[in-house]
């Protein structure tokens, strides 16, 4: 069964500035609890349960908002179990949970209400569905005889978010509620990861049990593949050791099961050019000299020419998906197709798969690279034939850098800026981003060269990703420097946020990169729809940097190239949030680019050419 099909239902006066005082994280943690002498007891209630299995199961975060159906379960936070960070919304609740899981790998755990509480969910479990993040939500639900009956905060949790879960469960019973959260965090991690929700009656929540918290198990039926199969990893092997011109295809499975090095083993061991897709950055190192970086709609002219000459392509952790791919009859046509992933589902999909192999992404590689010297010996080639490919691709590189102008008579341009902020942080500085040109920037002009720092929305696309994803990300890594990238329209959908990363005193800086308007919807209509700019330009925004000061943060307000370099410098030793609201040209646009549905090959860098 597949991961992606397995959704069930399961019985089962003026208030101080905070900035005056550098010390006012109010996260509800054991630190800031009443004391409490005696020895842990057993659980007392459902919710008790559920709250206990998170704590076993090593859960040290929650991000949620409280209300009425849940209010159990945040009852018994009061006592015990992980911190909490109350957040201003459910959905940036969702996607906060959702970043602390790809940073750490581990499952995010977030909490609502019933009703507009789940339902304010949904965005971000679709994200972390879409993605396949590792991700937990636990949902208040009315008393279980209520229902179905229309009652005050109720809908239907499981029929409503069965379509974006690995799996979701219904507990009725105070007995089993331990047990069912348990399996929901284990199974959310396990093979490829995804978001899992457990929905919890108040009736259920409320009664008492005596049960006690069960390490995690997961459901009899799910079965998490480790090695492919022998044959197909030789056949595979010699496909490989034919080819002339292979190359790797680093995708976000590679990065999610921790298998970076492997791939990079692997791809050092034959000197190979290597692409990543944008959920993969970071898995292998941008500044490699064989490292094309990222392909796509919006990737490098390298990425893509080496996709489209290659003729063979190792596919790992990937689902090629559209943004990736371009039209499908173009993708990567002379190339024979060896697919690594954990998914079957994924085998043939989107792309046929002409050597699959099912497995864990490390394992399989390992088991590549043991079956090469045979390979070579059996095809009676060498890998050194690949140096003519590699040679190939490197004059890719230099034939379309990315490169962009900046006089200084004109505005500010956002490639410029975040280049001056990469070349400012460490080089383990985790970037978030909202969704739109702003992304596609940080994405194409900072060079990422360790997994998990790159944190984004990339299959459902989220506009306001970018400040829950950076709140969560840095509750998950607080010695970590994190900056996010927003666009103005993207900034504008969570922007209230901004209270929590006050009030739990975490230093990260937001860069918006502001050009009053929905850029790439403007991007497109200008290219696609004969410049009729549609609800897509604002024509006025407003003071991002005032809305930051009277939140609490710090805000600057950036238009000047003369100005980057301090600014970014002095938002960045701000002991708090900042936020630097960058004017820049709002007439600039994210190229190369390929039109959707395209050849990959064919690639604009120049509204002209599309």
């Amino acid at each position: 069964m597949s991961d992606r099909a397995s959704a069930t239902y399961s019985e089962e006066g003026t208030a101080p500035d905070p900035r005056e005082d550098g010390d006012h994280n109010t996260t509800e943690s054991s630190e800031n609890r009443p004391e409490n002498d005696h020895e842990p007891t057993k659980p007392r209630t459902g919710a008790d349960a559920a709250i206990a299995s998170l704590d076993a199961a090593g859960v040290e975060h929650v991000f949620g908002v409280q209300g009425g159906a849940i209010m159990p379960v945040y009852d018994a936070l009061y006592d015990a179990g992980p911190a909490h960070v109350t957040m201003a919304h459910e959905q940036s609740a969702a996607h906060a949970a959702d970043a602390y899981g790809q940073v750490t790998g581990e499952p995010g755990v977030c909490m609502a209400t019933s009703g507009p509480g789940a339902t304010n969910l949904i965005t971000g479990i679709a994200d972390a569905d879409m993605d396949s993040d590792p991700f937990v939500a636990l949902t208040g639900q009315a008393p279980t005889e209520f229902v179905g009956n229309d009652a005050f905060q109720e809908v239907d949790t499981i029929g409503v978010t069965r379509p974006v879960t690995k799996q979701n469960y219904f507990a009725s019973d105070a007995d089993t509620v331990g047990s069912t959260v348990s399996e929901a965090v284990e199974l959310a991690g396990a093979g490829r990861p995804g978001p899992t929700l457990v929905d919890l009656p108040k009736d259920v929540t409320s009664a008492e049990t005596d049960s006690q918290p069960e390490p995690g198990k997961l459901p009899d039926y799910y079965e998490v593949p480790d090695e492919a199969d022998d044959d197909a990893v030789t056949a595979a092997a010699a496909a490989i050791a034919r080819a002339e011109r292979p190359l790797v295809l680093s995708g976000g499975g590679v990065c999610k099961g921790e298998a970076s090095a492997e791939l990079r083993a692997f791809a050092n061991a034959y000197e190979l050019p290597v692409v990543t897709t944008m959920p993969g950055i970071g898995t292998f190192p941008e500044d490699h000299e064989r490292c094309l970086s990222w392909a796509g709609m919006h990737g490098t002219g390298a990425a893509n020419m080496a996709i489209s000459h290659t003729d063979c392509l190792v596919a790992v952790g990937t689902r090629f998906d559209d943004r990736l791919t371009g039209g499908i009859d173009s993708f990567a046509p002379e190339a024979q197709i060896v697919h690594i992933d954990i998914d079957p589902a994924e085998m043939s999909k989107n792309v046929h798969a002409d050597y699959p192999l099912v497995g864990d992404a490390g394992s399989v590689l390992e088991q590549l690279q043991t079956a090469m010297p045979g390979a070579f010996d059996a095809a009676r080639t060498d890998p050194a034939r690949y140096e003519t490919w590699a040679k190939q691709c490197v004059e890719w590189t230099e034939e379309y850098p990315m490169t962009y102008s900046a006089p200084d008579d004109k505005p500010l341009k956002p490639q410029f800026v975040v280049e001056a902020m990469d070349e400012a942080t460490p080089a383990d500085t985790i970037v978030t981003t909202g969704v739109g040109q702003h992304q596609m920037w940080a994405a194409q002009y900072w060079t990422y060269r360790e997994p998990r720092c790159w944190i984004s929305s990339h299959g459902l696309g989220t506009m306001g990703y970018g400040l829950p994803a950076a709140i969560g990300a840095k509750t998950a890594t607080p010695d970590r420097e994190v900056v996010c990238f927003e666009g103005d329209g993207s900034f504008l959908m969570t922007l209230q946020e901004l209270s929590v990363a006050v009030r739990e005193n975490l230093d990260i800086t937001v860069v918006v990169l502001n050009n009053e308007a929905i850029g790439m919807v403007r991007q497109w209509q200008d290219a696609f729809f004969e410049k009729r700019r549609m609800a897509s330009e604002y024509g006025w925004m407003p003071d991002f940097a005032t809305i930051a000061d009277a939140f609490g943060a710090k805000g600057f307000t950036l238009d000047s190239y003369d100005d980057v370099a301090d600014t970014l410098t002095a938002a960045r030793e701000y002991n708090g949030p900042a936020v630097v609201d960058a004017h820049i040209d709002p007439e600039e646009n994210v190229f190369p680019m390929v039109a959707s549905g395209g050849d990959n090959s064919g690639f604009a860098l120049m509204e002209e050419q599309l």
